[in-house]
C-alpha cells in the first residue's frame, strides 16, 4: 500500500498474523480489542477449526469491549483464513506478524511464502523467542524490513512488546512498528539482536535462582513466590532495576555483589559497569548521576512521585498479597540417602 493510499484510508493499517496458535490468536485479539481489523492466516488447521476459533475470538472481544460502553455491533472484523486465501491479504498488508512454531525449517518455509506474496513495503515481524533477528532476516529477500516483535503471553493483555532490530533493519520500519504498537495500547521497547531480548533474559535468572533456593531448602515455593510478589515484583513495577540501583545507591549493589559472590559463587559477580560507576562516583541519586542523570532541584519531586506510585500500587494489591495462598505445594522429594 502506498503512502497516498494510507493517508486516504484514514491511516488504516492492514495487519496479517500468520500462525493461529496461542501467540497468533493473542496478537489477533490485541488488534481487535483496539478496534482494528485483522487477518489471521491459519496455515495448518481445518475449516471447522477456523470457524470455531473465529466465533470464540469475536465473542471474547465483545465481552472485553462491553465494560467500556462500546457497541458490540461495531466490533472490528476478524478474518480467519487458510494459506491459499491469505495470499490476497498479504498482497495488501502493511504489517505481517509471523507466529508459527519455533522450528527454523518451519519458519524458513513460511517466511519464504510470505516474502513471495507480501506487499513490497510491508514490515515483516517474527514473534520468535528463540531465533535472533539476524537469523530471521536471512530468510527473506529484503532484510531491511525484517524485525522481531516479541510479545509476552497472554499477548492481548500484557502491555510490553520487545522490538529487536538488526544492523540491516531500516530504522523507518522500526518506527512504523513501534507507532503501530502504541496505537493499540502496547508499550514497545527496542533492543539489539541479543539472545533473550530483555525480559526473558532477566526472568530466566530470577526463575532459576528461585528454583535453586527451593532445591537448597532456603524457603518454600510459597514463601519465595510471595516474597517476589510482595517485594521484588512490587518494587520493580515502579522502579526498573537500573533506576533502583540509582535510587538505593550503586555502592549498595557493589558491596552486596562482592559478599554474595564470596558466599554463593561467580554468578553474583557485578559487571564492569557497576565497578566503574563506583570508582568514578556515579552512584545514583547521592551523586546526581549513575545510570541516569538527576537534577538536584527536581530530585525531591521525583522521589515523592515514585513514593505515590508505590502507595497507589499497594492500595490496589495489598489485600491480594495478604490473602491465603491459592496453590498447594508439591511435596518435596526425599533426600538422596533415603531413595
Amino acid at each position: 500500500m502506498t503512502d497516498t493510499e494510507r493517508t486516504g484510508a484514514a491511516q488504516r493499517i492492514d495487519v496479517v498474523v500468520v500462525g493461529a496458535g496461542r501467540m497468533g490468536q493473542g496478537i489477533a485479539r490485541a488488534f481487535l480489542a483496539a478496534g482494528m481489523d485483522v487477518t489471521l492466516a491459519d496455515v495448518k488447521e481445518t475449516d471447522e477449526d477456523r470457524v470455531r476459533y473465529r466465533k470464540a475470538a469475536e465473542q471474547q472481544v465483545i465481552e472485553r469491549l462491553r465494560p467500556t460502553g462500546s457497541d458490540s455491533d461495531q466490533v472490528p472484523q476478524l478474518v480467519v483464513c487458510d494459506r491459499e486465501s491469505a495470499q490476497s491479504r498479504l498482497a495488501t498488508a502493511d504489517v505481517v506478524f509471523e507466529a508459527v512454531p519455533e522450528v527454523i525449517e518451519v519458519k524458513r518455509s513460511i517466511l519464504s511464502w510470505v516474502d513471495a506474496h507480501v506487499a513490497g513495503d510491508a514490515v515483516i515481524a517474527s514473534t520468535t523467542s528463540t531465533f535472533l533477528v539476524t537469523e530471521i532476516a536471512d530468510l527473506v529477500e529484503d532484510p531491511s524490513r525484517v524485525l522481531n516483535a516479541h510479545w509476552l503471553n497472554p499477548a492481548d493483555l500484557m502491555p510490553l512488546v520487545e522490538v529487536s532490530r538488526s544492523d540491516r533493519t531500516d530504522p523507518a520500519q522500526v518506527e512504523r512498528m513501534t507507532e503501530l504498537l502504541r496505537r493499540i495500547g502496547k508499550i514497545p521497547v527496542v533492543c539489539g539482536p541479543a539472545a533473550g531480548y530483555i525480559v526473558p533474559r532477566l526472568q530466566a535468572l530470577v526463575m532459576n535462582e528461585a528454583a535453586r533456593m527451593v532445591e537448597e531448602g532456603v524457603a518454600t515455593a510459597t514463601d519465595i513466590d510471595l516474597a517476589v510478589r510482595a517485594g521484588l515484583g512490587t518494587r520493580f513495577s515502579v522502579l526498573g532495576p537500573l533506576e533502583f540501583i540509582d535510587w538505593g545507591g550503586g555502592d549498595i549493589l557493589y558491596y552486596a555483589s562482592r559478599y554474595l559472590t564470596a558466599q554463593l559463587g561467580d554468578r553474583f559477580r557485578a559487571p564492569a559497569v557497576v565497578e566503574d560507576n563506583m570508582a568514578n562516583r556515579r552512584r545514583g541519586l547521592q551523586d546526581h548521576t549513575g545510570f541516569y542523570e538527576y537534577d538536584p532541584e527536581s530530585t525531591a519531586a521525583y522521589q515523592a512521585g515514585r513514593i505515590r506510585e508505590f502507595e497507589e500500587l499497594l492500595r490496589l494489591r495489598g489485600p491480594e498479597l495478604r490473602a491465603d495462598p491459592v496453590l498447594s505445594e508439591r511435596p518435596a522429594p526425599p533426600p538422596e540417602s533415603d531413595r
